[in-house]
């Protein structure tokens, strides 16, 4: 278990937002009747500080850390989030800010109460870095946290479009936090690969110790298979910098709307330049078009497209897919058995939470894990304890427990420090 205690939030999330994130819930009741319990919060984190002592006694905990370096685990899933309150940079588009699209407003404010923050002025981008910090703290000495920056969306001609952003989190901000806090964090570089100084910043970022590059071409604008990324990739290969892409359909973030852009089959120009390539989430979500059957194709699931393209010969050595967010409502059980299963795979996946996500209490059910025979169900009540506590460690242990017809992840899968330390020299 860990053997650091975790201190108490620095920020705890104030009333009003608790108040504007449960109007905007009407489906509660309908959540309550689906198998939600009274017995534990179901909507709101409540955000609690250090796990009591007979939680971090659980031998289910105990179980998490057995056979890991804690050294060695680098979570290399990790949003950074806030308003640009506190001379982060970050900008928020009006898709996350107004009213007027509900559905992402309540998205935004499940994302703040997932990261535990204050909103009172000055303090939303400083609470979330030290919610953020807090539970790194309750982890293992050595554990890290990779963070994402995150691009704007750019038109044809290289340009920023700030109408299509939904947000951006520069890349110095990312840069800034894991210089700063070295023992917690490292960085992840996003830029765009259409600007006119995109291999020059993509130098600097390397220079500067950014540990991968983070795109989501669905909300950024950009072409994987584009000829106009030979260059970016040119460097990526030389360097061995992994990219991690976003593929499948987009959920959370809907500023460029350009979801074919996240067709896993459209990273083979990035595979035939020799870029180590992470598929963010094995492309869990969605269905793409089938481009092998023409340009319009017909649509098939797009973690059935990330499994072609891992058959491959190209993507032998190259390709390799992350598991965050596997474990949510809205992905198949049967992905999550594929994974397990294919042994075979077990050395190209890599762990990821997607934080502040597991942090948002509707977004994993335990009792459905469970009922399909993936997590004991003795251990679900830990689980949910631990979640209000600290939705890293939830996040691994739940995966740390998966199995299925005896088949596990092994501590390779979680040990991802291994693979973004392989740089050229």
């Amino acid at each position: 278990m860990p053997d650091r205690p975790l201190p108490p939030p620095r920020f705890p999330l104030p009333s009003p937002t608790r108040r504007r994130l449960v109007s905007l819930l009407a489906g509660g009741a309908a959540l309550a009747a689906a198998g939600w319990t009274a017995a534990r919060p179901v909507l709101v984190n409540p955000c609690r500080a250090a796990l009591p002592p007979a939680l971090a006694a659980s031998p289910w905990l105990t179980a998490v850390w057995q056979g890991l370096d804690p050294a060695r685990v680098w979570d290399c899933h990790a949003h950074i989030a806030g308003t640009g309150d506190g001379a982060s940079g970050i900008e928020i588009g009006p898709q996350l800010s107004s009213v007027f699209y509900p559905l992402q407003y309540a998205q935004r404010l499940f994302y703040m109460n997932a990261g535990c923050v204050h909103d009172a002025p000055g303090k939303v981008d400083a609470s979330y870095v030290a919610r953020l910090q807090n539970l790194v703290a309750g982890m293992p000495a050595g554990f890290k946290v990779m963070l994402f920056a995150f691009e704007r969306f750019h038109g044809d001609d290289g340009r920023p479009a700030p109408e299509r952003t939904a947000f951006h989190v520069p890349d110095a901000y990312a840069r800034r936090l894991a210089g700063e806090n070295p023992e917690s964090f490292e960085w992840v570089a996003s830029i765009h690969p259409y600007r006119p100084d995109a291999v020059a910043a993509l130098e600097a970022a390397i220079a500067d110790g950014a540990r991968a590059v983070k795109w989501l071409p669905a909300a950024m604008g950009m072409d994987p298979a584009s000829p106009r990324c030979e260059a970016f990739y040119r460097v990526l290969a030389e360097r061995r910098v992994p990219l991690i892409v976003h593929c499948g359909e987009e959920k959370a973030v809907k500023g460029g709307d350009a979801q074919a852009l996240g067709n896993p089959l459209r990273l083979r120009r990035a595979l035939d330049a020799g870029v180590p390539v992470v598929v963010a989430h094995c492309a869990s979500i969605g269905h793409d078009s089938d481009s092998d059957r023409g340009a319009d194709g017909p649509a098939r699931p797009s973690f059935e497209l990330f499994a072609r393209l891992m058959a491959e010969p190209r993507a032998a050595g190259l390709l390799h897919g992350d598991i965050s967010a596997i474990t949510l409502r809205n992905r198949k059980i049967a992905v999550i058995k594929t994974l397990l299963e294919r042994s075979d795979w077990h050395g190209r996946l890599l762990h990821g939470s997607d934080y502040p996500l597991p942090g948002i209490l509707p977004l994993v059910s335990l009792a459905t894990l469970a009922g399909e025979n993936l997590l004991p169900s003795e251990a679900v009540g830990d689980l949910e304890a631990v979640r209000e506590h600290n939705p890293l460690l939830f996040d691994l242990a739940v995966k740390r427990l998966l199995s299925w017809q005896g088949a596990r992840f092994p501590a390779s899968v979680f040990e991802t420090r291994n693979f973004f330390e392989r740089k050229a020299v």
